[in-house]
């Protein structure tokens, strides 16, 4: 309702109304904590944080082997219904390995009240400080179905178009395990595209993309050899297969991640 333009006599008679009303009003206790977040709204952005975050924060928000303790966040300190929590979200923080989600407001404010849920849970509970960052147990992320991670990895999940069990992933549960490997699932690190560069005289030469600016690209072959062009004298196709599994993100459901983890961890 719009009070601007009443008279000063209805104006007084409100103020009146008001403060006779407080008056008779039951004392309330000074120490009654405010109204929680929404409960429904917190389960929700449970379920978006742990299929999409807690790999690296944990499944409470309060660090992973290789994300800060979000409940200690001065980022989070500071953010009102996730106006500064969605920023980080959606555009991500490369260098330090996280990738962006592209995830609506709805879903933004879900995960900012779980999060400050959980900032106050810590800190009612006294976890805050302790302080470090927790460990995940390998065993943790054994739970999926082995047979329904290997169909998803030849059909709907695509990973196959890339990757080959018998190739480049021969031997990765042995290199990787628990917590790393799911990372390297999910966001691939240290991840170096491929890039095809054609001269306009001679063949084309495919390898990794080691350098490449306006005036200069450059690569690796096969055999460890680098190669340079000047980029105006060449065409070059860059294929960023890292990409595809940014795309995944949006697509993965909780099943599909434990199911193509447990498929993973057999490949030794």
């Amino acid at each position: 309702m719009n009070f601007y333009g009443l008279g000063r006599l209805t104006c007084i008679l409100l103020t009146a109304a008001s403060l006779s009303a407080q008056t008779n009003a039951p004392a309330q206790s000074a120490d009654k904590p405010a109204a929680g977040p929404d409960p429904a709204l917190v389960e929700k952005g449970r379920d978006l944080f742990r299929k999409d975050c807690s790999f690296c924060h944990g499944r409470d928000a309060t660090g992973g082997e290789s994300g800060p303790d979000l409940t200690r966040s001065k980022l989070v300190a500071a953010d009102v219904n996730g106006d500064k929590i969605g920023d980080v979200v959606r555009n991500g923080r490369p260098d330090k390995g996280m990738p962006p989600f592209d995830r609506s407001g709805d879903q933004i404010v879900a995960l900012a009240a779980f999060i400050h849920a959980q900032t106050a849970s810590a800190a009612e509970n006294g976890r805050r400080a302790a302080g470090g960052r927790k460990g995940v147990d390998p065993s943790d992320l054994q739970t999926g179905n082995v047979e329904a991670g290997q169909k998803y990895f030849n059909g709907a999940g695509g990973c196959a178009t890339c990757h080959s069990p018998t190739g480049d992933l021969a031997g990765i549960a042995t290199r990787l395990q628990g917590l790393p490997l799911e990372e390297q699932m999910l966001y691939p690190k240290h991840y170096k595209p491929q890039v095809t560069v054609t001269p306009r005289r001679g063949q084309s030469m495919t390898g990794t993309l080691e350098y490449l600016d306006e005036f200069t690209v450059g690569l690796n072959d096969s055999n460890g050899h680098y190669h340079s062009w000047r980029t105006r004298d060449v065409q070059y196709k860059i294929d960023d297969r890292v990409n595809a599994h940014v795309e995944l993100f949006s697509k993965y459901t909780d099943e599909d991640v434990h199911n193509l983890m447990a498929y993973l961890q057999t490949l030794k």
